[in-house]
């Protein structure tokens, strides 16, 4: 079943804006880590004041990623479609 244009522009409108949002929560939210660790002693750099915030960017910062690239390159149903498209236009000629 083909969905239609306008279904699929909606899709990836929707995937953006959810991008979007969780880019912001993730930008403020480390930024409140840091703003924590550096007034709890972080500018005391010594083996006790590491900057553990860095663990929270990594991790949220790869499920970012991910997404960055699911709303803005990818999507495995257009994929399909095109690979769908090809076999088709192959078994006609």
């Amino acid at each position: 079943m083909e969905q239609t244009n306008d279904d699929r522009l909606w899709r990836i409108a929707r995937k953006r804006a959810n991008f979007k949002k969780n880019l912001f929560s993730y930008l403020i939210l480390n930024a409140f880590f840091w703003g924590i660790w550096w007034f709890t002693g972080g500018r005391d750099i010594g083996f006790h004041h590491y900057p553990w915030p860095i663990w929270a960017m990594l991790g949220w910062g790869m499920g970012l990623g991910f997404q960055y690239f699911e709303a803005y390159h990818g999507d495995k149903n257009d994929m399909a479609i095109e690979e769908y498209k090809k076999l088709k236009k192959e078994e006609e000629e």
